[in-house]
């Protein structure tokens, strides 16, 4: 429930409340007030009939038992007025006065209920049904000079209080139901004007939300507006304004760190081309001249050599992952990704056949919009970060499955499975699980890093599940491309030359841009 729900709620609730202990306090009152006039009436109309039927006055007795209805009911009694007299003897009787003056006889039932009246206390309220209803009743004790002592009972009707009662019960309810109208709308009204300000920076907390914060910029537009530092809300939007700054500084100041560090390798990267070329080149060139050298200086020129094509593809792999951060590096276009694959898993038999690998692909070629480059060297990374890390006989199988709106491409081995510890970093830089595959050669740690950055610039997405036996990499793709695609590079590209390296994929020379795929690296 919201904020804004609860308050109208909770004013609604008061005003109720407080009406009710109005109301019933009134109908109290009302009926207190209204019980106490009767009982002033009873007084009085109790004193005539006392002084009457005491006197004796009127006509003569019936049969000499029985007063009659004069002594019973004396002038100036109101219209409803009861009477019931009861001797010592036993004898009874009573009437009651209607509104055109006529006297009706009280049954033995009611007479036999009135008897119950004591003499000398308080009025008391009684029912006597009927058509006579409540009564408000009490008894004096009285000496008749026929009857003798006798108790006299003297009642008025109640009816008259109750209706009182009753229309102003009716008058609290149509005022509560008309406060409550009122305090409703007036609540709703006012909650709403004074929670304004707050559902303004609910809204823009929404925003940010939604935004994504991969720019430096991207809170910079983003405020609550009208920030009323005089006001609590007002306080907590100028606090959120101040907040929003400080992250947007953060950001900034965090963006240009890493423009910084991608800077530097950038350029370290690119420096580091040419004298890693040189040391390649002279190690190569001194091993296939040197006849006469030593058995051990051949071995460790060769080493030099392998340990120079090594840091090659690391510089290369640096250079291309700076490139993929600032938006570069991609070019799209109309890609086949069957014949991608089918490239791919051609050069990893070459490369390692002891690792049989099978290919689970539609019969009909599956295109998508991306750099075909690029998605060579995912798939390559990956069926060789699976060969790679798992024993010889390892089955692998690379498959492509067209999904909604997009193509899901799948790498699957029966290897031993990857440490779950290690499955949330697999594809951070330089990230290395030594413990969770084997490791039959040496690695960077940058090939899945490369996977998963191409990806994301191919608008897709790269996950992992792994158990003993089942290990599965599945690269999602849009078949469109990205939704927001970077902008097409216009340097220069010059043409890559390449050499085969010890596992057959191949290194760009020291002259190459990062365009020609590097050697696919075993992460984990």
């Amino acid at each position: 429930m919201t904020l804004r729900r609860r308050l109208v709620l909770s004013i609604v609730a008061l005003v109720v409340a407080v009406s009710a202990v109005i109301g019933a306090g009134s109908i109290l009152a009302l009926s207190g007030l209204q019980t106490a006039a009767i009982d002033a009436q009873l007084s009085k109309a109790t004193t005539r009939a006392s002084t009457k039927f005491g006197q004796g006055q009127g006509d003569e007795p019936q049969g000499g038992q029985r007063p009659n209805d004069e002594l019973l009911q004396p002038l100036g009694q109101a219209a409803g007025t009861l009477t019931a007299y009861y001797v010592s003897g036993g004898g009874a009787g009573g009437i009651v006065l209607q509104e055109d003056s006529s006297r009706a006889q009280l049954t033995s039932t009611q007479l036999q209920r009135l008897g119950n009246v004591k003499v000398g206390v308080a009025p008391a309220t009684m029912d006597l049904g009927g058509t006579l209803g409540r009564y408000r009743v009490a008894a004096v004790q009285v000496d008749n000079p026929v009857l003798g002592n006798a108790v006299l009972v003297v009642g008025l009707p109640m009816a008259p209080v109750y209706q009182s009662v009753w229309s102003l019960l009716w008058v609290v309810i149509a005022v509560v139901a008309a406060a409550l109208l009122v305090a409703s709308l007036v609540a709703a009204v006012v909650v709403r004007r004074s929670l304004r300000p707050l559902e303004r920076v609910a809204e823009t907390a929404s925003t940010v939300a939604r935004m994504p914060l991969d720019r430096s910029d991207a809170l910079d537009d983003v405020r609550v507006p009208d920030a009323d530092p005089r006001t609590e809300v007002g306080r907590v939007g100028a606090a959120f304004n101040r907040m929003l700054g400080h992250i947007g500084s953060a950001m900034q100041a965090r963006e240009r760190s890493e423009q910084k560090v991608r800077q530097f390798v950038a350029d370290a990267s690119h420096e580091l081309r040419t004298p890693l070329a040189s040391v390649r080149g002279y190690a190569e060139l001194t091993r296939r001249m040197g006849r006469d050298l030593p058995p051990d200086v051949v071995y460790a020129m060769s080493r030099i050599e392998s340990e120079s094509i090594r840091m090659t593809t690391m510089v290369e792999d640096l250079l291309l992952l700076a490139r993929l951060d600032e938006g570069r590096e991609i070019q799209f276009d109309d890609v086949d990704l069957t014949g991608l694959v089918f490239d791919a898993v051609n050069d990893a038999h070459a490369a390692s056949p002891e690792h049989p690998i099978e290919v689970d692909v539609p019969d009909e070629p599956v295109v998508v919009v991306g750099d075909a480059a690029r998605l060579h060297q995912v798939i390559v990374n990956l069926v060789t970060n699976a060969r790679t890390h798992t024993p010889d006989g390892t089955r692998i199988t690379v498959g492509i499955t067209p999904v909604d709106g997009g193509v899901d491409l799948t790498v699957r081995d029966t290897g031993q499975g990857i440490d779950p510890e290690f499955l949330p970093k697999l594809f951070e830089r330089f990230a290395r699980a030594d413990s969770s595959r084997s490791r039959t050669a040496g690695s960077t740690g940058l090939g899945l890093a490369i996977v998963d950055a191409v990806v994301q610039a191919h608008g897709g997405t790269v996950t992992v599940t792994s158990e003993p036996g089942d290990t599965v990499f599945t690269v999602h793709l849009p078949v469109d491309g990205p939704r927001e695609r970077p902008a097409d590079r216009t340097e220069e590209r010059p043409v890559a030359s390449t050499r085969a390296t010890e596992t057959g994929a191949p290194v760009p020379e020291a002259s190459d841009w990062s365009e020609t795929p590097a050697v696919a690296d075993a992460t984990p």
